[in-house]
Formats: structure tokens, C-alpha cells, sequence
């Protein structure tokens, strides 16, 4: 049987992800297990997860997934570049793992590998870090080096799936590990559009009401209307806008907030205490060298009180949110393989280090605060994270 990583937010898991799920188990031939690291009730591009990570866990699992582990908040809400390296790191320690697959633009694993090669080269550093001294995004350096380097080859560096992507490959190389990269070609709507896959265009009809069944598999649509039913969703950022600004206006500083740069700091602390919204507060302190995604990690790391110390250190276990047969079998040999704990009673992180134990306390903190957006108010209640076991699909 072969054992196939995929780092992923499903957020929400639609037809476009089963599909990447399909096409992998049918490149790659024969028996096909899919183990999924998945960002939890926070994601990459700094806001909440739609529905809670437990529920997302399980749609992924009925719908083509066999196991699927928790990418932890203070890694989630990270760069590509730290979001990659997190998600790596924990499908090598398993050492189960022989292929790593994700969605791409390009479609072509080989340009890919050779773009990796070219931007992670001696010369490739010393151009990012000029363009970094003129006061350009890491974005934008990477890019006007990728022109330089690589000429017509850089558009790859223009869309969103082939940068991660990118991200995924240097992750495997830093730390050598023996994960094959394998991509497939991203169909479905653009990154961030409103047609198609697109999950920006779902969460919008989530929060307008509705679920949109026709682009979502059967068993994922069952589950969000049993979610949205419970008042456990649909979970927003502007759900949560009081709570946000009450976080904000008792910090006293931001500078042990991961990402904090250059005067973000001050702009950071003078805003949240004057500006009426969280969207203002985006807009006084956004320049031309920060992303809004950027921005919008460091308020959300600065909200859920995470620190640059607790991601020195990589992901310290693998926490399990959901699993079939299947994955319980690969669960098992990752047991004997692994010296990375692996966690499916909360309560167990109490038996190992100093760093597994801050960790999860910053998630179930984390949780507690995610809970605060659910439209129904019996559903807040604090202590969630610690309440709660892996979602178990058997037959």
C-alpha cells in the first residue's frame, strides 16, 4: 500500500478537493492510503476557519481522506514558508509517508523542482535580500529574483498554488527527507475568486445562508447542514469583531508577535487603541511592503497571545481529528516508526515535554476564543479542546 501526504485547510472541503484526492489515488496506482495535516479552527490566510476543525476533519474522511492530523494554531497562522515547513515536518516524523501531494497551476513537478533550485541559490538569496533592503514585501523580492533568474520560467511565481507548492519542495529539502513532491494540475474557480472551487466563493455563500450543495460532495453537505443546524457555524471574523478588539486594546506590545517588523509594531499599537473596527485597524496600519494576509496573521497571533518562541521549535506531535480503518491501520505503523508523540486523548499531552504541553494549551485557548463566533450561544462553552476525541469512521 502506498501512503500519500496531503497538507491542506479544507475550509470547507469541496468537490475541487475530492477531486485532488481522486486524481492523486489514481496517478500514483494500486491501494492508496491519504493522510491529511490540516490547519485547525484558524487558517493560513489570518481568519476563522468557516466550520470547526473537528466537523472539516470528518468531511474529509467521508470523502476520500483516511486519517487526517491537526496542523497547530501557532504554525497555522504562519507564513507559506513556516505553513509548508510545519506541515512537512509532521508527515516526515510519521514515517509513513512516501509522497507528498498537493495542487498546482503548473501541473509540472520538474519546473517546479527547478524553480526551487534556482531561488533557494546562494546568488538567489543575496538578490532577495537587496530587494528586501529597498523595503518590498518577501513576496515581491522572491519575484523580481525569480525575473532575473529564471526570465519566463518566474510566472510560475505569479499564482498562488505553484508558490506553495514551491514552499512544499524547499520544505523537503531542507530537511531531506525522502517524501517524493507529486502535484496535479488545480482546476476549478481562481484562488480567492467567487466561481467555481473557489473556497473564497463558499465561504461567502455560507455566511449569506446557504449551503452550496452542487459543489460539494454528498457527505461534506450532510455534515455542514448538521453543523449550521447546531449553530456551530457559519463562523466568521466579523462574528468575533468585539471580542478581537477587546484582545487588542489590552496588549501593551506586539513585538514578541510572529511577524512583527520594522515599525509594525508601533503602527499596530497605536491603531488598535484608536480605530473603531478591525477592518480599520487593517487599513491605518496596511503599506505597500505587507500583505493584508500578513497583517491579518500577525493580529490574529496577536489576539490568540502566540509568541515568536513557540514556533522556534517544529510541531512537537501529531494530534489525530479524524480516521477510518484505513488510517487507523497507517496509524499504527506510524506507532512503530515515529519517535513524535501521537496524540488521541487531549489529556495525554500532560505526559510529555514542556513544548507539547505550551502548544496545546495555546490551542485549547485558541478553540475556547474560536467558539465565541458559533451563532448559537450554547454552543460557547470554554473547555472544548479538551473534551473532545478523534472522529472515528469505521466500516
Amino acid at each position: 500500500m502506498k501512503t500519500v501526504g496531503i497538507i491542506c485547510e479544507y475550509n470547507p472541503f469541496h468537490l475541487g478537493h475530492a477531486g485532488h484526492i481522486e486524481r492523486t489515488k489514481f496517478a500514483l496506482g494500486g491501494d492508496v492510503a491519504v493522510v491529511c495535516v490540516m490547519s485547525g479552527n484558524f487558517v493560513q490566510r489570518g481568519d476563522f476557519a468557516i466550520l470547526n476543525k473537528h466537523a472539516r476533519a470528518e468531511m474529509a474522511i467521508n470523502s476520500g481522506a483516511d486519517l487526517v492530523i491537526e496542523l497547530p494554531v501557532s504554525y497555522s497562522l504562519q507564513s507559506a514558508e513556516g505553513f509548508a515547513q510545519a506541515g512537512v515536518h509532521i508527515l516526515d516524523q510519521l514515517g509513513v509517508c512516501e509522497y507528498l501531494s498537493f495542487g498546482s497551476e503548473s501541473g509540472d513537478i520538474n519546473m517546479l523542482c527547478d524553480c526551487v533550485d534556482a531561488i533557494t541559490s546562494e546568488a538567489a538569496q543575496y538578490l532577495i535580500k537587496e530587494w528586501l533592503d529597498k523595503g518590498v514585501s518577501y513576496a515581491t523580492a522572491q519575484q523580481k529574483t525569480a525575473d532575473e533568474i529564471l526570465g519566463e520560467k518566474a510566472r510560475i511565481f505569479n499564482t498562488p498554488n505553484n508558490v506553495l507548492g514551491i514552499e512544499y519542495i524547499k520544505a523537503i529539502k531542507n530537511i531531506d527527507s525522502k517524501i517524493q513532491p507529486f502535484t496535479v494540475t488545480r482546476t476549478g474557480g481562481e484562488h480567492d475568486s467567487d466561481s467555481g472551487y473557489s473556497g473564497s466563493g463558499l465561504r461567502k455563500t455560507f455566511i449569506n445562508g446557504d449551503v452550496p450543495s452542487n459543489l460539494m460532495t454528498e457527505a461534506a453537505t450532510a455534515i455542514c447542514k448538521e453543523e449550521l443546524s447546531a449553530g456551530r457555524g457559519p463562523v466568521s471574523f466579523q462574528k468575533a469583531e468585539l471580542a478581537i478588539l477587546s484582545r487588542l486594546r489590552m496588549r501593551e506590545s506586539y513585538e514578541d508577535v510572529p511577524g512583527i517588523s520594522e515599525g509594525l509594531e508601533s503602527r499596530f499599537l497605536k491603531f488598535a487603541s484608536t480605530e473603531y473596527s478591525v477592518t480599520k485597524i487593517l487599513e491605518k496600519v496596511k503599506t505597500k511592503r505587507y500583505t493584508m494576509a500578513r497583517l491579518r496573521r500577525i493580529l490574529m497571533c496577536a489576539v490568540l497571545n502566540i509568541k515568536k518562541q513557540d514556533i522556534e521549535a517544529a510541531p512537537p506531535y501529531a494530534r489525530i481529528l479524524a480516521a477510518n480503518n484505513k488510517g487507523i491501520m497507517i496509524l499504527g505503523k506510524a506507532r512503530k516508526k515515529t519517535k513524535m508523540p501521537i496524540l488521541t486523548k487531549p489529556a495525554s499531552v500532560y505526559k510529555l515535554n514542556k513544548s507539547a504541553i505550551l502548544t496545546f494549551e495555546l490551542e485549547a485557548a485558541a478553540t475556547d476564543f474560536y467558539t465565541l463566533a458559533y451563532p448559537n450561544e450554547e454552543e460557547r462553552t470554554g473547555g472544548q479542546e479538551w473534551r473532545k476525541s478523534p472522529v472515528i469512521i469505521r466500516g
